[in-house]
């Protein structure tokens, strides 16, 4: 072959073995890569710093803004099995910090350290050299007329480059070896592995750096989880990967240890997620940052046990807590975890020393696995401290505290409200149809759940079943006989619905004991009503029940004038009532009664029913 010729083809050779995607140092580059992490700062000056110091030890730093925020300081790129033993011989050194972790740079971003340099794109280790080429397959290898026929000029294979050796594997210990090891650990090391099973939800005891029974469940809970031998001693590898998980995982939340002076609280800030809004004493709120989907609350207030059962019965009417999943509430605290469709949310919060204090964490659908870790960093981390709380004037918690605790938060609002009373001393309540009509879900007096086991739509009546017995102040006594034209009557009613904490009285009078076509199951009645009073109880001076309020007719051709109202007759309701198998209470005539001692009476008796979309 002429020289001139071969010369070419060994040049299209070497293109070859260096263009990108057909192997050599190209390919080498575009290789599976791992980095050793060995710190990790919040801002980009502490970064550099750090790097810097770095680099006067070590000739491969890079540095990486992180997914969270923060900034990575790393050695490499290697190939993974030689990053591994790159990390075990920095750690036998103590060249490193303890908490160290390989990572395949996921996290990784913007390159910031080599200033000017691009470190992910420096060739890796431990590469196997590339294949033979055969030039033949090539256009321009085309043989001569009278071919060569010596197999040496038909394919040129170029010189391997050898390859560095495959490096060892790291060798397991023992349980003797590791627990030597672990023999060795100071007590900062022994309690970094508490804090870290903690952090993990593996280990509830006290971080005293003591490997008590305690610990060695914990680790070995932990060694059944990442499917390894159990044996409640940690090795050397199995302990850099417990920290360096953490460690990981605490960079990416962008975790800063804080106290919150206002609210008397320490707890772990995951700053890569929220960041402060704002006071609503007793809240301080952290809202969502960089659409994370996440948002915490502090709860901060002083209180008795009856603050602590007032704050968890507005907690459950916020938006932010959906109606469904577990509550438990105890004479010292409470926990709530709910969620729906939209939203979750796990609250909690404890009374101690004349103060309450918890938090809420709350999250979206698509932030499900972070929020997993934010709670147990929360549990974790969450301290009450000193005996500071936010705005002492909320105690007691009457009407005015609860209105000011729900400024500035969201409230879940029923549909519509009406008015109901009850009518036996278990808790069943009567109401009018509307107030129920098309409700995913009803309640009484805003908590307690409550089916609707009877309708009447010829009397107007709707009968409502509690979700568990009730044990009422007053019960309606419905009156037999037909009332005295003209005598006055009291309604009492919740005529604003959800908006006021009680019923309203309205005063009027009986002007006939039939409808206006001669009904004899309807009275009519000379009074002023609002929507939300429909279903509620009609009495006379002596605290009897003469019948229900009936909502007021809209729409049509016919306009009655204002104060003519309509009531389902006492006497109907009992007889329908009785037909469904309840037991009522007589009416109990004790003659008039002081105006103090009727209102009393009525709003005893009177219930808020609500009705939920």
């Amino acid at each position: 072959m002429d020289i001139g010729v071969a010369v070419r083809l060994l040049g299209l050779v070497m293109a070859l073995v260096l263009a990108p995607g057909l192997g050599g140092i190209a390919q080498a580059q575009t290789g599976p890569r791992a980095w050793v992490q060995i710190e990790a700062q919040p801002t980009l000056a502490g970064a550099e710093e750090r790097a810097r110091a770095y680099a006067g030890a070590f000739p491969d730093v890079a540095g990486f803004r992180m997914a969270s925020g923060w900034y990575a300081i790393a050695l490499g790129p290697y190939a993974p099995e030689s990053a591994a033993l790159r990390l075990s011989d920095l750690r036998v050194n103590n060249l490193v910090p303890a908490d160290s972790f390989v990572t395949e740079g996921t996290l990784f971003r913007a390159p910031f350290w080599p200033v000017g340099v691009n470190p992910a794109d420096a060739p890796l280790v431990g590469v196997a050299p590339p294949a033979p080429v055969d030039v033949t397959t090539l256009p321009d290898a085309t043989p001569d007329a009278t071919p060569d026929t010596t197999p040496e000029t038909a394919v040129i294979t170029p010189e391997p480059i050898p390859a560095p050796p495959a490096p060892a594997p790291e060798p397991e210990e023992t349980v003797a070896e590791a627990r030597r090891a672990e023999a060795a650990l100071s007590r900062d090391e022994r309690e970094a592995i508490q804090s870290a099973l903690q952090w993990f939800g593996f280990y509830t005891n006290a971080i005293d750096g003591a490997f008590g029974p305690g610990t060695r469940a914990s680790i070995a809970a932990w060694q059944v989880a990442q499917g390894v031998t159990e044996t409640g001693v940690l090795t050397t590898k199995q302990r850099a990967t417990l920290l360096g998980e953490r460690a990981r995982i605490e960079a990416e939340l962008g975790l800063v240890a804080t106290t919150e002076p206002e609210s008397g609280i320490e707890f772990a800030l995951p700053s890569a997620l929220v960041e402060f809004d704002r006071y609503d004493p007793p809240f301080v709120q952290y809202r969502a940052k960089d659409n994370s989907g996440i948002r915490l609350t502090l709860i901060s207030q002083p209180g008795d046990e009856a603050s602590l059962y007032g704050l968890y019965d507005i907690l459950q009417t916020l938006d932010i807590v959906p109606l469904t999943g577990p509550r438990e509430r105890g004479d010292r605290s409470f926990t709530i975890d709910a969620a729906d469709a939209r939203i979750a949310t796990h609250a909690e919060a404890g009374l101690s020393q004349g103060l309450i204090k918890g938090w809420m964490l709350t999250w979206e659908p698509q932030a499900a696995a972070t929020a997993d870790t934010v709670l147990q960093t929360m549990k974790a981390s969450f301290k009450p401290v000193g005996t500071r709380a936010l705005d002492p004037g909320l105690v007691p918690l009457d009407d005015s505290a609860r209105a000011g605790m729900l400024a500035g938060m969201e409230v879940r609002r029923p549909e519509r409200s009406r008015t109901g009373f009850y009518v036996t001393t278990a808790g069943a309540v009567i109401t009018v149809p509307e107030a129920v009509t098309g409700c995913a879900r009803i309640t009484l007096d805003r908590d307690t759940e409550a089916t609707v086991t009877l309708t009447d739509a010829a009397l107007g009546l709707a009968l409502l079943t509690p979700a568990k017995p009730l044990a009422p102040a007053a019960v309606a006594g419905l009156e037999a006989s037909a009332p005295r034209l003209g005598s006055e009557i009291a309604v009492a009613g919740y005529s604003y619905e959800d908006a006021l904490p009680a019923p309203a009285l309205t005063f009027g009078t009986v002007e006939a004991d039939s409808g206006l076509n001669g009904e004899a199951d309807l009275r009519r009645l000379s009074l002023d009503v609002l929507p939300g009073d429909a279903g509620g109880p009609v009495l006379d001076a002596s605290g009897a029940v003469l019948g229900m309020l009936l909502p007021r007719e809209t729409g049509g051709t016919r306009q009655l004038p204002e104060g003519v109202s309509f009531a389902a007759g006492s006497s109907a309701i009992a007889a329908r009532l009785v037909t469904a198998g309840l037991t009522l209470p007589p009416a109990v005539r004790d003659g008039a009664l002081a105006p103090a001692d009727l209102t009393r009476r009525a709003t005893q008796m009177t219930v808020l029913v609500s009705c939920w979309p």
